[in-house]
């Protein structure tokens, strides 16, 4: 046997081999005709959430009518909002929805939406069926009906049933995630407004201190004290970078440093690496202006200090001041309670905000973190996650 009829005997018995692996492979992962039919009845419900998540408006309803009546394998289906007003018909075919149909199904659906309450309908030689969307509250959000070739069954009916619990609870967390989204914003918007105005009003006297002795410097301050107001107030999304984060409490503290003067020290350590990590936006404002306020209680000022470190999957951030400290006792009220002075409602208020963002952002593992004793400081850190789905910096860069 020469050494090129060996390679090749040996190669054929290679390719043999691997050929088999493949068809033992390929049949293993056949399904059998009742995994198949699982795997495409959950495929087409995601396919439906994936439309009602955005909630019910006729381009919602439109793309989650076809994946809807799959489910319930009808002639026809049709899908209603609250006020019985028509959205989406499927199959798009003129011939079935005749007039006289559209007409049947649209006042079955508000029957159906008015007395909170499937609903049958006669349209011969077929059966109109309506289901109310409902919530776990029982508020109506909508109708699902459908068009039946026959008089349904009980089977039949507690399908359909089922499908329109289904798509109302995919509705339903639309709206939970709306409502969300509407208290984020309301939240950012308590918290600009907890922006301390003896802050504003001592930045703008420094300045005007400044305006005769050091023109230059006076301007420099209006500059930054502009753009902190700027960004503070933008129209932004609810999360941003910590380096965008990070430039703002720069130019907070150089208004800070230009009043206070030396008695005021700062020290800033950040890892590269984490500038782009996502925070809730305006999330350090209120923990530096609180060690600013606790590092300058004692005699002769104060030092802040912030740190940004990469742990893992995380990012670390502390701001800590070397003040007065307080009873560890006084931290069992919350972070927020513990860091106000009853005579300071907005740091109070401030603070509790960002520790309730960050929890509903990322989790109850990820609210603040205080450490302190009688004389030894205040150190508040939060712990983010380096990437979190759906959480993502909005508005842009803001230089």
């Amino acid at each position: 046997m020469t050494v090129e009829v060996a390679i090749a005997l040996a190669l054929a018995l290679m390719l043999t081999a691997v050929a088999a692996v493949v068809v033992v492979r390929t049949r293993r992962v056949v399904a059998t005709p009742t995994e198949r039919a699982v795997h495409a009845a959950l495929h087409t419900a995601s396919s439906a959430a994936r439309a009602l998540r955005r909630g019910l408006d006729t381009d919602s309803a439109q793309t989650a009518a076809p994946y809807l009546r799959g489910l319930t394998v009808t002639r026809g289906l049709a899908l209603f909002d609250g006020d019985g007003q028509l959205l989406a018909l499927d199959p798009d075919d003129d011939a079935l929805w005749q007039t006289d149909l559209v007409d049947t199904c649209t006042g079955t659906a508000r029957d159906s939406i008015a007395d909170q309450r499937r609903k049958l309908t006669s349209a011969r030689p077929m059966t109109v069926v309506a289901q109310p969307l409902l919530t776990e509250g029982g508020d109506v959000l909508g109708a699902l009906v459908v068009v039946t070739a026959s008089t349904p069954g009980p089977g039949m009916l507690g399908a359909i049933g089922e499908v329109a619990r289904y798509a109302a609870s995919q509705i339903e967390l639309a709206e939970l995630d709306a409502s969300r989204a509407r208290l984020d914003r309301a939240e950012v918007l308590a918290l600009r407004a907890q922006i301390s105005p003896h802050f504003i009003y001592n930045a703008l006297n420094t300045i005007a201190s400044f305006v005769r002795t050091d023109p230059d410097r006076a301007r420099e301050l209006i500059l930054e004290f502009a753009d902190f107001t700027r960004y503070s107030f933008r129209a932004a999304g609810q999360y941003t970078t910590l380096a965008d984060e990070l430039r703002n409490i720069d130019r907070y503290l150089t208004l800070e440093r230009a009043r206070f003067g030396a008695s005021l020290r700062v020290r800033l350590q950040v890892a590269p690496e984490v500038l782009n990590v996502v925070v809730p936006f305006l999330a350090l404002q209120p923990l530096v202006e609180n060690a600013v306020r606790h590092g300058l209680a004692g005699q002769g000022g104060g030092t802040v200090e912030i740190i940004a470190r990469d742990e893992g999957t995380d990012c670390v951030i502390s701001v800590e001041d070397d003040g007065a400290g307080m009873d560890p006792e006084t931290l069992r009220a919350g972070p927020g309670d513990a860091l106000a002075d009853r005579s300071d409602q907005g740091a109070h208020v401030g603070l509790t905000n960002v520790d309730h963002r960050l929890r509903a952002a990322f989790g109850n593992d990820y609210g603040l973190v205080v450490e302190t004793a009688i004389g030894a400081g205040t150190k508040v850190m939060m712990r983010v996650p380096k990437f979190r789905s759906g959480v993502h910096a909005g508005g842009g860069a803001f230089g």
